[in-house]
């Protein structure tokens, strides 16, 4: 058995899991799961939102691999493919190399197409307006906002810009577009297009792993995942409010 192989795959397994969106006990359990599925004597791994940790040891023979995570995103379809993979190397016997094969193929694997995401993201926003009580107005003028806003995140991602200020730039359009429509009549409630329009912001996978995290026991992760998903609220309500603030107190208002 290549002990070093095999820990190069588990930890890449684990990293991708990471970068998709999944909860810190479900990546440690697959890559426990994938290692002891392999034959060694023992499996280790601590994970945190930004690093995976990894210790086998069989025969004697520890050796241990750190992986950094840089990148953090939602892709549930990876993590579902991976668990599944994981799983299956326990009831069907598969060799390392084909292992490894099949984990790049889905790491490689395609997301939804930048125009299918945009329409969609677009139309959650129109919901999302229609949900806290906006009319046909404030969906249509929140869809357009949600489509805008989403195109901004995409290509400021691309540029591999900071994420505070990718969403308060957004926060500050999705302001500005609002009022630029309402002055136009093209929407009645400023308030619930704004709202609906930022909740494509709001890292709700982000809190909600971060409460099962911490109810599972892991406090670190559980903590980290809390702070971000603060952070990100925080950048949200600098941009909108700036542009709402210099509205209100300079301009006059509606």
């Amino acid at each position: 058995m290549d002990l070093n192989k095999l820990l190069q795959i588990s930890t890449f397994a684990g990293k991708i899991m990471i970068e998709s969106g999944a909860e810190t006990y479900r990546v440690e359990e697959t890559i426990c799961r994938i290692c002891t599925s392999f034959g060694v004597d023992e499996a280790d791994s601590f994970v945190t939102p930004t690093g995976v940790m990894v210790s086998v040891t069989h025969k004697n023979q520890v050796l241990t691999l750190v992986k950094r995570v840089t990148s953090r995103g939602v892709d549930l379809n990876k993590i579902d493919k991976i668990n599944t993979l994981s799983r299956r190397t326990q009831t069907n016997k598969m060799t390392l190399d084909d292992f490894n094969k099949e984990l790049i193929k889905i790491a490689k694997g395609d997301r939804y197409s930048n125009f299918f995401t945009l329409i969609w993201s677009g139309i959650s926003a129109g919901s999302f307006a229609i949900l806290f009580g906006g009319n046909y107005k404030d969906f249509f003028a929140a869809t357009l906002i949600g489509l805008i806003i989403k195109i901004i995140f995409i290509k400021c991602e691309n540029l591999n810009l900071n994420e505070f200020f990718i969403n308060c730039l957004c926060g500050g359009v999705c302001a500005l577009l609002t009022i630029i429509l309402i002055k136009f009549n093209l929407n009645n409630n400023l308030d619930k297009t704004i709202i609906g329009s930022l909740m494509l912001l709001v890292p709700g996978l982000t809190i909600t792993n971060a409460i099962r995290d911490t109810i599972a026991g892991d406090f670190l992760a559980g903590i980290t995942k809390i702070s971000e998903a603060f952070l990100v609220a925080v950048s949200i309500a600098v941009g909108s409010g700036a542009v709402l603030s210099i509205f209100i107190n300079k301009l006059g208002g509606i």
